[in-house]
């Protein structure tokens, strides 16, 4: 066979490749898709749910919103290490089929008037953990599945989803527990749930190769050992700690300006129940329409000035939400939009980075240590959040983390191991496959 022949078959080879990786992706992204939309009905009928309950007590709501938050934040590094150690495919069965059967238990409480507050924040910690462990696996397995030349592309569909789902789901959970009890939405919890754990028997999710292991190592002196290579592998990429340490103190200025996006509504514009129906839908537009930029267009080639780029934008934005007058509503209105249009160009490069560099034996650990360290600091913010708002207002939240975002995108260019991110993830990670052989 001739070179030319060789280059052909090699060719049509990973062209096949290409094309069949979507089927067995797409059936198993669907799923989640339609289990995503009862999971997020079942948790907005859980929120109103506590809040007529506890008679609009901002203290059950909050420790509710905590409850859901902390175990990302404690367990995310433990989880990875799991993750990477388990088959991912069975991760997700389990973490999915677990939540269900939870939901159930509850849809049974609800329906048989036993139902407790304490009950919520039980579900909602199960909620937050089989979270976590199926984020994570999907997360990993996406990097074996897609091609690397796609994995912007599907991070942005990603985005999308998740601005679809912040446009569709509120209002299907208000219709719903205006016609039907919390039980019975639940139960559509329950049921959705199957959309997302039913095809993932028949679809294989493939899993990175095993390194060999002690078998007299104590299973927890393991664990703790993997979670040690993960905090290693990101402490030894310069660029990337830079990132999540700034991210963290970005989450802990503007994340809780969303917390009290109502108090902004009502307070510093004078507006009602509708008109924060109005933000919250120009949000998910936001993240829908850049999510399908993202995914049509891929962005540079360069991932990380994608990523800059949107950061710059969404800090202007933010900026400009935080000075409107309280006469200029719609302003507002279109700065959350736009700044939701460039929430995916920030997150979904930056996904995609990390699917691309980092070894999939690993991904599991550094997705997890990733989300404990960049949602770290919500907690602290959402302590400090709230006298502050009260003595300055709300907008002053969005000024700080908005020049904030502006600053971290234009320093980031400045800054060689982080402007050179993926080259020196790169370097890092052939360094570290080459010590382990």
């Amino acid at each position: 066979m001739t070179d030319q022949e060789i280059t052909r078959v090699e060719e049509s080879s990973s062209e096949n490749e290409d094309l069949g990786w979507r089927a067995p992706f797409f059936t198993i992204w669907i799923g989640q898709a339609l289990s995503l939309v009862g999971s997020r009905m079942g948790g907005f009928a859980l929120a109103w749910w506590l809040t007529q309950e506890s008679g609009g007590s901002a203290t059950v709501l909050a420790t509710a919103s905590l409850v859901a938050l902390l175990p990302g934040v404690l367990l995310g590094p433990i989880v990875g290490a799991l993750v990477d150690r388990w088959s991912r495919k069975r991760v997700m069965v389990v973490a999915d089929s677990l939540v269900a059967v939870f939901s159930a238990t509850l849809a049974v409480l609800a329906w048989t008037g036993h139902l407790q507050v304490w009950h919520i924040y039980v579900i909602m910690v199960v909620r937050a953990l089989g979270g976590i462990f199926h984020f994570t696996a999907m997360q990993a397995a996406t990097s074996l599945m897609v091609p690397k030349t796609e994995l912007a592309r599907v991070s942005g569909m990603n985005q999308m989803l998740q601005g679809a789902l912040s446009i569709i789901t509120p209002p299907l959970g208000a219709l719903a527990m205006s016609v039907m009890p919390l039980g019975a939405i639940m139960g559509i919890d329950v049921v959705t749930a199957l959309f997302a754990v039913v095809p993932l028997f028949f679809v294989a999710v493939p899993d990175p190769e095993s390194k060999a292991r002690d078998a007299n190592a104590h299973p927890v002196a393991t664990v703790l050992k993997d979670v040690r290579e993960g905090l290693r592998f990101i402490w030894g990429w310069t660029g990337l700690l830079i990132l999540l340490v700034t991210a963290a103190l970005l989450n802990g200025t503007i994340n809780p300006g969303f917390a009290l996006m109502p108090i902004l509504v009502s307070k510093t514009f004078g507006k009602g129940a509708l008109e924060l129906g109005w933000m919250e839908m120009a949000w998910g537009i936001g993240m829908l329409v850049g999510g399908l930029l993202l995914s049509t267009w891929g962005g540079f080639k360069r991932k990380l000035y994608t990523a800059l780029l949107g950061l710059v934008l969404e800090g202007a934005f933010f900026v400009v939400l935080g000075l409107v007058p309280p006469s200029a509503f719609t302003m507002a209105v279109g700065a959350v939009l736009l700044a939701g249009l460039m929430n995916p160009l920030v997150n979904g490069p930056f996904g995609a980075i990390i699917q691309d560099v980092v070894p999939p034996e690993l991904q599991g650990r550094v997705f997890s240590v990733i989300g404990s360290v960049a949602g770290a600091a919500q907690p602290i913010g959402m302590a400090i959040a709230g006298p502050v708002a009260d003595r300055w207002g709300v907008q002053v939240w969005f000024v700080i983390g908005g020049i904030g975002s502006i600053l971290m995108g234009v320093m980031s260019v400045l800054i060689p191991s982080v402007r050179n991110l993926e080259e020196e993830g790169k370097a890092h990670a052939s360094a570290g496959s080459a010590s382990t052989v």
